[in-house]
């Protein structure tokens, strides 16, 4: 890729917090910079903005608009931000797809966006053609194809190249705004895959830390107060491990560009520890984040194989959201890499960035959100709950999505109002501890009921986990005729381990109140999770189901 002029494209009086806005805001206060490293890409922020420009001026040559919406089903690249921001740029609306999806999943989010135009890697193509028949406001499929150039992988496919060869190295669009939109497709491991809504203002506010996070300050005040922070802080350089198609690695990877640091991704399609650690020393990270045990482990047990493979006395910050870190997995990190900075976060979808915290000091729970105005727990009646012990489910207000693109029912049931204020609901339950702070207790959709008892599946899969034979562990509730439901438990093992069901139980009992202990383990090839480490319980309670109904549990 051949570095393009960088191009004003709007004068910076007329500044917001569009995320186009703020990029620009970057790349003309360190144009020089490298902004985006994957495999052999490499872009400094004058060239990336330039192509993107270029981008975006092609596409409203297509006949693209303000408002359209754009899927983006590609693989980590310089093509997949780059198309992001062309959107940003002029106000069409991009979405992620999960180029994982099978035809079921991908055609019913791609019909149920209204896509008018569809990035795909060609590779995908034999997934992406028997469906595009069905969306019936798609106009434009545009195919990044490597080498660039060969040959179309179907009739009325653009190439991305050519297209971006057409383009203007100049923009014109005076109605850019911060109230543009973004989509952020989830869903599909609890469920059919959906569009939540936000505004970039929102999202940058929400999400992104408002340009604020690193040097922990308060959001900027304008768009144009970003130049004087980048020019002031530190250079940075930030791994994002979970494919760009997941809004973890996204949102983590514009926090970093807009605070001007370098971003590397992994050019590999599947997660590799070696891999990563060796692009942590190549590139001199400062920076990665992970998503819970599931990339932690492997990583971990990757140093710990091969302690002085890696140089990698530039990392700083270990980063960890989207789901738990276990505390002992935590120090043996930190027995191999003593100078790490540990950050926990939580977020999602809806809420956007939560923030951080510590594991609280005695009793259930696995992180303790400090009280703030914008955060709440409300009861099953939407009433904001005060009193210490009281609980409920965490929620939101302030700097939040929308909605649910065309999911009105789905929307009206996590989007609520109270008091004139709009609240998300997170799914997670909490309660209110002695100090009025927030104590997150874990996920409802999984809180398993047994006797009357309530028990969160993180606290126990952090418990097994800690059994060196198990690599990995979801825990689902099986129907039970006498006590509701059953914990049960499925594991991955360690290359080589067996499965000593007397073992996890003595250990179980050191950490888990009897109730919570699982009244059955079944051994699974493999747990099932996204790319981005987020689990599938839908599949280990289906597969929980299938082997208690062929074969007696080994007991724990």
């Amino acid at each position: 890729m051949n570095p393009l002029p960088a191009a004003p494209n709007i004068a910076p009086m007329t500044r917001t917090f569009n995320l186009a806005d703020l990029f620009e805001v970057v790349a003309h206060t360190v144009p020089d910079r490298i902004a985006f490293v994957c495999g052999a890409q490499r872009l400094s922020y004058r060239a990336l903005d330039a192509r993107a420009t270029r981008l975006a001026s092609a596409l409203q040559a297509q006949g693209l608009r303000r408002g359209d919406h754009v899927g983006i089903a590609l693989f980590n690249s310089a093509q997949y931000l780059e198309a992001f921001l062309a959107c940003c740029k002029i106000g069409a609306v991009p979405a992620n797809i999960n180029y994982r999806y099978v035809a079921g999943e991908l055609g019913f989010l791609l019909q149920s966006l209204d896509l008018k135009a569809l990035f795909f890697e060609a590779s995908l193509a034999p997934a992406v053609a028997p469906v595009l028949p069905g969306v019936a406001t798609l106009r434009w499929p545009v195919c990044v194809r490597s080498p660039a150039g060969s040959a179309a992988p179907f009739a009325g496919a653009l190439d991305y190249e050519s297209l971006l060869a057409s383009g203007s190295d100049h923009l014109t669009d005076p109605e850019r705004s911060d109230q543009d939109r973004y989509l952020l497709c989830t869903g599909g491991t609890t469920g059919m895959p959906k569009g939540v809504i936000w505004t970039h203002r929102a999202l940058f506010m929400g999400a992104l830390g408002g340009g604020g996070i690193y040097q922990q300050l308060q959001p900027i005040a304008q768009a144009q107060d970003l130049a004087e922070r980048v020019a002031l802080a530190p250079h940075l350089t930030f791994l994002a491990i979970a494919p760009m198609m997941h809004g973890a690695a996204l949102w983590s990877s514009l926090i970093s560009l807009f605070a001007g640091h370098t971003v590397v991704v992994s050019e590999q399609t599947h997660f590799d520890a070696a891999h990563i650690w060796t692009l942590v020393q190549n590139e001199s990270v400062n920076v990665m984040t992970v998503v819970g045990d599931s990339m932690a482990l492997p990583l971990v047990q990757a140093l710990e194989a091969e302690p002085a493979r890696w140089a990698l006395g530039s990392l700083m910050i270990f980063g960890n959201g989207g789901a738990m870190l276990s505390g002992h997995l935590q120090a043996r990190l930190l027995a191999l890499l003593p100078q790490l900075y540990l950050s926990n976060g939580m977020g999602s979808s809806e809420t956007g960035v939560v923030g951080g915290g510590e594991r609280p000091a005695q009793g259930e729970g696995f992180m303790v959100l400090k009280a703030r105005p914008d955060l709440a727990v409300l009861s099953d009646d939407l009433r904001i709950l005060r009193t210490p012990g009281e609980r409920g489910v965490l929620a939101r207000t302030g700097h939040t999505p929308m909605g649910y693109y065309g999911d009105a029912p789905k929307t009206a049931e996590v989007f609520v109002t109270i008091d004139g204020a709009l609240w998300v609901r997170s799914g997670d339950q909490a309660r209110i501890d002695e100090q009025g702070d927030i104590v997150v207790l874990g996920r409802d959709s999984q809180c398993i009921t047994t006797g009357g008892e309530k028990v969160f599946t993180e606290e126990v899969e952090e418990v097994l986990r800690r059994d060196p034979a198990v690599a990995d562990v979801l825990v689902v509730g099986l129907p039970d005729a006498r006590w509701g439901q059953q914990v049960t438990a499925v594991v991955a093992l360690a290359h080589g381990a067996q499965l000593d069901p007397a073992a996890l139980l003595a250990m179980s009992r050191q950490h888990l109140a009897g109730y919570k202990i699982p009244k059955a383990v079944y051994v699974a090839p493999a747990i099932r999770r996204s790319d981005a480490g987020k689990a599938d319980y839908r599949w280990a309670l289906e597969f929980a189901k299938a082997q208690a109904a062929s074969t007696p549990a080994p007991s724990a």
